[in-house]
């Protein structure tokens, strides 16, 4: 059975790529099910695999999308119709696409994709940037609204922080779900979405890549502490 994200909480992004030490499905899985042991109330994940490999070891609702570029097309979470419905197929809970107005790469618009995966009970959730793009999502029948591509398509605010004014912005105009997620670094920033009105917040890279959390206190020594004389 299938299961919604009902709680208020942390969210956590199990996701590596290709070439990196975490990459493949054992690792997202184990990844997973530490964050879990944390209070994680779900998990993100990309792929297939690693999805159906992470719905096999936690018990908390799983966020599932596949990440793919197709061509010069701007549209790379989950593209097409067929790869939601592959991604519904691994045993994803909810089902996360690209929520914003472009034509996807097979040519077909966010409304044809919603309608029918609705018509098959996905559970949909739009990945927008802005808020015009939140409220076409929500006419459309989708059940979450996500800020995840705010800052990541050329018309919407450039930041190194989370779009928190979006997330408020979106909980007042619309009656779904909404769910802050992107450039999350502190859990300041969560509970300041929190209180703007998200049902929940995702976090990833902050807790899942330890390259990057490496490299952030890396960079905060050099910028602060004089290592050579």
């Amino acid at each position: 059975m299938r299961r919604m994200i009902t709680e208020r909480g942390l969210v956590v992004s199990c996701q590596a790529y290709e070439g990196e030490p975490l990459f493949g499905p054992h690792h997202m899985a184990e990844m997973a099910k530490a964050a879990v042991l944390g209070g994680a109330i779900g998990i993100r994940a990309n792929g297939t695999a690693d999805i159906a490999a992470i719905k096999a070891v936690v018990n908390v609702p799983v966020i599932g999308l596949l990440k793919r570029r197709v061509g010069d097309c701007p549209v790379y979470i989950t593209p097409t119709l067929e790869d939601a419905c592959a991604v519904n197929a691994a045993g994803a809970d909810i089902v996360a696409i690209d929520g914003t107005r472009r034509l996807r790469p097979d040519g077909t618009t966010i409304r044809q994709v919603v309608e029918e995966l609705t018509r098959l009970g996905v559970c949909v959730m739009a990945d927008v940037s802005t808020l015009e793009e939140g409220l076409h999502a929500a006419e459309l029948g989708v059940r979450y609204i996500s800020t995840t591509l705010s800052g990541y398509t050329p018309y919407s605010p450039g930041t190194n922080k989370p779009d928190i004014e979006l997330v408020r912005c979106l909980a007042q105009e619309t009656r779904l779900p909404v769910v802050a997620e992107g450039r999350f670094t502190s859990s300041e920033q969560m509970i300041q979405a929190l209180n703007a009105g998200a049902q929940f917040v995702v976090v990833g890279s902050a807790i899942t890549r330890p390259q990057d959390i490496t490299e952030r206190y890396r960079k905060a020594i050099e910028d602060k502490v004089v290592l050579n004389s």
